[in-house]
């Protein structure tokens, strides 16, 4: 049987929790609420957040799957906590609440140009967004980060690490680092940084920008990169559509909200230069075990090639949408006279660019969890970790 690591989430916004059920992880792996806490501490920071991220202190709990430290090959199960769910009991109840008005309810008639409520509304057949919003909040994604520590830890038995930084935000361009640029520990840099960019120059343009916005009452998008290293050549497949590793990473960035565009390697800028230019010559490497004795002189393709990872690091840059919540609200319509409205301000922030970094992150861990469990199957880690050295030892002895 194929062996893959795969999540499900469950959740709303104002709801009691979280939850995410996470499946594939072998036997053996060492895995802590701890580690969970401090990713979800990292997607929770960044200059122009809202006032959510003052209520909330993240942290998951391990309800099932782990014990004593180690993951047992069952289901795991993590939970979220919402602590603002104490103001939301009633709004967010269960059960029907006989007699509550809209405004107890905190009903949503005024849907917000940019997100999910009205195409939601009308696709579910609900008369208040509020059934829509809850669900499509980023939120959510505090779920995908704790389920993406746990892909984390499980690449790190392997050597692989997965980092982002911010390389621009509210039309604020970072300078563009060369793979030799970036520091040893990415994260570690770019957390250090208010918006988690690793040029100190634009780190201080990017917050005067979102303060302006601030004032303003509107919002900004921006670009960050993901970084994997330590992968080996050979995960994802040619052979068919949905075992590319690109098609797989791509589509797991744009599925994190306000995500509109995934570029890997050179990315559009490629279809503007000539071949010459694009395409990332080959040359011996013995050294380069992971990579079968090969190395790339640039990285242009960003670590992919045919769907496959080809043994330089993966980088990959996602643009994110400035968020559809503005405090000087756009038109809309009100859904229960028809009549032209401003539409609902709910809680937000200003930017989540630098957060969503950190979501990026973990999207990416997931599906390179996926392909390495893909590739080298294993009911338990030490099974799968002799299958992954005998597979490095039969890309070494391809010269004898």
């Amino acid at each position: 049987m194929l062996q893959r690591f795969k999540f499900v989430t469950a959740g709303e916004s104002h709801g009691r929790g979280l939850v995410a059920i996470v499946e594939g992880v072998p036997a053996g792996v060492p895995l802590d609420a701890e580690a969970i806490r401090l990713e979800l501490a990292r997607r929770q920071q960044g200059h122009g957040r809202g006032g959510r991220m003052k209520i909330e202190q993240d942290a998951a709990e391990i309800i099932s799957g782990v014990r004593l430290g180690e993951a047992l090959g069952s289901p795991i199960a993590l939970l979220i906590p919402n602590r603002d769910w104490e103001n939301w009991q009633l709004a967010m109840s269960v059960e029907p609440q006989l007699g509550a008005d809209d405004v107890e309810l905190r009903r949503v008639r005024l849907p917000r140009p940019g997100h999910a409520d009205l195409a939601g509304l009308l696709k579910y057949d609900r008369h208040d967004a509020r059934d829509i919003l809850e669900r499509s909040s980023a939120r959510e994604t505090a779920a995908r980060v704790a389920t993406g520590a746990v892909a984390k830890r499980l690449l790190a038995e392997f050597g692989i690490s997965v980092a982002s930084h911010v390389v621009s935000l509210a039309g604020v361009e970072a300078r563009r680092l060369e793979p030799d640029d970036y520091p040893d520990d990415i994260n570690a840099a770019a957390d250090a940084s208010p918006v988690r960019c690793l040029d100190g120059e634009a780190e201080a343009r990017i917050i005067a920008a979102i303060d302006e916005a601030t004032a303003a009452g509107d919002t900004v998008g921006g670009i960050f990169e993901v970084v994997a290293r330590g992968l080996p050549v050979g995960l994802g497949s040619h052979v068919s559509g949905d075992r590319r590793l690109d098609a797989r990473l791509a589509g797991a960035l744009v599925s994190i909200q306000a995500m509109k565009g995934v570029e890997i390697g050179l990315g559009f800028e490629a279809s503007r230069l000539r071949g010459s230019q694009v395409h990332d010559e080959i040359e011996a490497a013995p050294e380069s075990r992971r990579a079968g004795g090969f190395r790339r002189r640039t990285n242009r393709a960003g670590g992919l090639e045919g769907g496959m990872t080809n043994g330089e690091p993966l980088t990959l840059r996602v643009a994110m949408k400035p968020l559809s919540t503005l405090m000087r609200p756009l038109a809309s319509v009100d859904l229960d006279t028809g009549e032209a409205a401003a539409a609902v301000r709910e809680r937000s922030d200003v930017t989540a660019v630098p957060a969503a970094g950190v979501v990026g992150e973990s999207m990416v861990a997931i599906v390179l969890a996926d392909a390495l469990r893909e590739k080298f199957g294993g009911d338990s880690l030490a099974e799968m970790r002799r299958n992954f050295d005998g597979y490095l030892e039969r890309l070494a002895r391809r010269g004898d």
